[in-house]
């Protein structure tokens, strides 16, 4: 039972900083030597106080990555699947954030943030590669790019 109680006190200074996924903070119990019934006790208490919750951390993660422009679309799918996040829950939280957030005018957003005073009409093929490389690594489809290129361009 001790050993239970330090892993919840771990647990509560690891969410302290940061909200983390149910696997997440699974993973830093384990790292940090707890066995995986205290792991797992402890996951189960928080999820049922509230303090951890995957639709929560799922959409507040998305959410903070589309307006910094660290991702859209199948970009955070896999990070959020990389952070443990059940496949469904990452799908309505897509479906959620794709109605309120339209690619073309986040792209846009992003394109003037990043690629400030870019001249689709100038630049040449190498430099129009690496401004949609960089899109599609984000995981915006090529069809925007290519659109908020051509609008750009107009």
């Amino acid at each position: 039972m001790d050993e239970e109680r330090r892993a919840l006190a771990h647990a509560l200074k690891v969410l302290a900083g940061r909200d983390h996924s149910e696997a997440e903070l699974r993973r830093k119990l384990s790292q940090k030597g707890f066995p995986d019934t205290a792991a797992d006790s402890v996951v189960g208490k928080l999820r049922s106080s509230g303090y951890v919750d995957d639709e929560r951390f799922a959409l507040a993660w998305a959410e903070s990555a589309i307006r910094n422009g660290r991702g859209y679309g199948f970009r955070l799918k896999a990070d959020l699947s990389r952070r443990g996040v059940a496949e469904d829950v990452i799908t309505r939280t897509l479906q959620r954030l794709g109605d309120e957030h339209d690619e073309n005018a986040v792209l846009a957003d992003l394109m003037a943030r990043k690629f400030t005073g870019f001249d689709t009409v100038h630049a040449d093929d190498r430099q129009k590669r690496r401004v949609i490389g960089y899109f599609q690594r984000r995981g915006f489809s090529l069809a925007a790019i290519l659109k908020v290129l051509r609008d750009a361009g107009e």
